[in-house]
């Protein structure tokens, strides 16, 4: 009986510290460890914020308006030329500007002048009648002028058929 006592205390301390070391390797299904809340510090995920867009440089901002210009105009490429540098520099002059954040009345009238001497610019540059495209264009928002289709008639639409 003695004997029983001290095998059977035997393979219950055994299971007791079994159960233990399983835990520690497999985690325990409850969650915590002898009733304690075990737990790695969860690590922070980086907050991923997107980057605001990088502000367009002159360049960029003249080669993305110079095909709907050269389209409109009918602009060779020497004339081609001379509106892109010209735009270059005074959309540069516009940006620089920007970045001044002058007051509002003082940042017009500097305005005023970049657009006077850009438009003083192309016309030096340009045969008269494509910078009055120019102008034409430019007083349009640079929008191209869309050719309006024509509506077919009935008769038209049976003659096909």
């Amino acid at each position: 009986m003695k004997n029983l006592l001290s095998v059977s205390l035997f393979f219950v301390l055994l299971l007791g510290l079994g159960s233990e070391s399983v835990m520690a390797q497999f985690g325990n299904p409850y969650g915590n460890q002898l009733g304690r809340q075990r737990g790695m510090p969860r690590q922070q995920q980086p907050q991923h914020t997107p980057k605001p867009p990088e502000p367009q440089t002159a360049e960029e901002i003249v080669d993305g308006r110079m095909p709907t210009i050269v389209e409109a105009i009918g602009l060779d490429p020497f004339e081609e030329a001379v509106v892109r540098s010209t735009l270059v520099k005074h959309v540069q002059q516009k940006i620089e500007l920007q970045i001044l954040n002058l007051e509002q009345d003082k940042m017009r009238e500097e305005l005023e002048k970049v657009n006077k001497s850009q438009n003083a610019e192309l016309e030096a540059g340009l045969p008269a009648e494509k910078f009055a495209a120019y102008m034409e264009f430019q007083d349009d928002g640079f929008r191209a002028k869309r050719k309006k289709k024509k509506k077919k008639s009935k008769k038209d639409k049976k003659e096909k058929v």
